[in-house]
């Protein structure tokens, strides 16, 4: 194809010159010439017409050249874009023209209006938009002074065992393994239980760096306790240690790369050792870790260990605790986690009344209620335990939410009140039905009807006589040992 050619004609146009001259020497049928276009017969010779009348030219499309029959009308285009720069100019397409429709009256479709953003550049579409560079960082000079924190949900015991979490701290500046543990799902308790054996293990760190999980983070805007921290950032507070939340995975890539490794070697190692429980495992983590740093640890910048001992103020039993603020009632009564707590009545107690206490819940699973530092002696009403409220459940532990849900149900299934009706089960007929006796009963009431002859069942019209028959019948037999005589 010349310059010239491909400037006028498109490909098709340019096949339609190389087929159509040869029906007009009688080289090929217009049948055949319609075959190889993929076209009809009347449309092949509408264009035999155009190339004998206009000759070449007359295989360009006739629409070349002119307006498009649905573009829309003159200056709508230009007025709905002065719509979007003056109010909409950091909307998305989509959003823009449901503003457009809703708000001005203007109805085009939304990639026309993607197509005006573009032009306008007001919108750059994902494929075009400068890819986000994250450049790497230095490593921190000494040991202890960033602490990459992180939870991995794997298939650790492969089919030997139940799928669990890996809670991995990692050191920035080494890339030593400081703290190894398994547990069902990654909570606040459970960072609370191996945050505690880290201090216990290297002394405290000057800063954790974790992603954005709700244990370390508040992410719900509209929240109104916790003063700002969850209780997990209250504990590392108390013991003067930073948190710091990255922004991506890449930021924290250490723990992210530990994680694969871990997935490849660990997997295998626990293999090698036949460990298939947490508890196994949490025993052989030690050495498993010990190996690891042997093999990959880097040596630091500095010497310096910035691990700091615990102070004497700093109780860890008290620290790694839940913590939440409840309203005392007239009836010196406190309402916690489905549980009514009856405080106990005398004199320091009765301060309380109309006032805020702390509810501090330990990980072992007792609670305690203080005030002013004072722990106030209660019992238990437990009355809620059996209200089944909608609860928020974060993403990472979702598994195990639903695990404890179907052993709540099960038991709860297994122990249902005699004195509460059931809404799905069997009813007081199908009960009698599924009972031996009553099985074997309609057993032989039904051998016995086959038995009657012809002319006893016409004579009772095969009907509910016949039925209330056979149960005289039976029930005759079944107390006097008799069998009936049909004879």
């Amino acid at each position: 194809m010349t310059a010239l050619a491909a400037e006028f004609f498109t490909l098709d146009e340019v096949n339609r010159l190389k087929i159509i001259p040869d029906v007009i020497d009688r080289r090929l049928t217009t049948q055949m010439a319609a075959q190889r276009l993929g076209i009809s017969d009347r449309q092949c010779r509408r264009l035999l017409a155009r190339y004998r009348e206009d000759g070449p030219l007359g295989m360009t499309s006739r629409r070349r050249g002119k307006s498009s029959n649905n573009q829309l009308p003159q200056g709508l285009a230009a007025y709905a874009l002065n719509i979007i720069r003056e109010r909409y100019n950091d909307f998305g397409p989509t959003l823009a023209c449901e503003k457009l429709a809703e708000v001005h009256g203007v109805h085009i479709s939304k990639e026309t209006v993607r197509k005006l953003m573009t032009q306008a550049s007001l919108w750059v579409p994902r494929k075009q938009r400068a890819p986000k560079i994250q450049q790497p960082r230095y490593r921190r000079a000494c040991a202890g002074e960033l602490i990459q924190i992180d939870g991995c949900d794997h298939h650790w015991f492969e089919n030997r065992g139940p799928k669990c979490t890996a809670l991995v701290y990692v050191d920035d500046a080494t890339s030593r393994l400081m703290q190894l543990r398994f547990v069902k799902s990654e909570s606040t308790f459970t960072y609370f239980e191996a945050t505690r054996g880290y201090i216990e293990m290297h002394g405290k760190p000057l800063a954790l760096y974790s992603d954005k999980a709700s244990v370390f983070r508040i992410n719900n805007k509209n929240a109104t306790g916790g003063e700002g921290e969850t209780q997990f950032g209250r504990a590392m507070h108390e013991l003067n240690i930073q948190t710091i939340c990255a922004e991506t995975s890449a930021a924290k890539g250490r723990v992210e790369r530990a994680h694969l490794t871990l997935q490849d070697r660990l997997v295998k190692e626990l293999r090698l050792q036949g460990i298939s429980t947490m508890e196994s495992a949490n025993a052989f983590a030690e050495e498993f870790m010990n190996d690891y740093n042997r093999r990959f640890s880097k040596a630091p910048r500095q010497e310096f260990d910035v691990h700091r001992e615990l102070d004497v103020d700093d109780d860890l039993d008290m620290v790694f605790t839940w913590r939440e603020a409840r309203r005392v009632s007239k009836s010196l009564t406190v309402q916690y986690d489905k549980v009514l707590y009856l405080i106990e009545d005398n004199e320091f107690s009765r301060r309380a009344i109309g006032k805020y206490i702390d509810v501090w819940h330990y990980p072992d699973g007792h609670k305690e209620l203080r005030l002013n530092g004072v722990s106030l002696p209660y019992s238990t009403y437990d009355k809620l335990s059996e209200i089944d409220q909608g609860a928020i459940v974060d993403n990472k532990r979702l598994g195990r939410a639903l695990e404890m849900a179907q052993l709540v149900q099960a038991e709860r299934d297994n122990n249902r009140s005699q004195s509460v009706p059931s809404g799905d089960g069997p009813s007081r007929r199908r009960k009698a039905l599924m009972n031996p006796l009553m099985i074997l009963v309609k057993i032989i009431k039904l051998r016995w009807i086959h038995i009657l002859s012809y002319d006893q069942m016409v004579s009772r019209k095969i009907n509910n006589q016949t039925t209330r028959c056979a149960n005289s019948i039976f029930y005759t037999t079944l107390f006097t040992n008799s069998a009936p005589n049909y004879t």
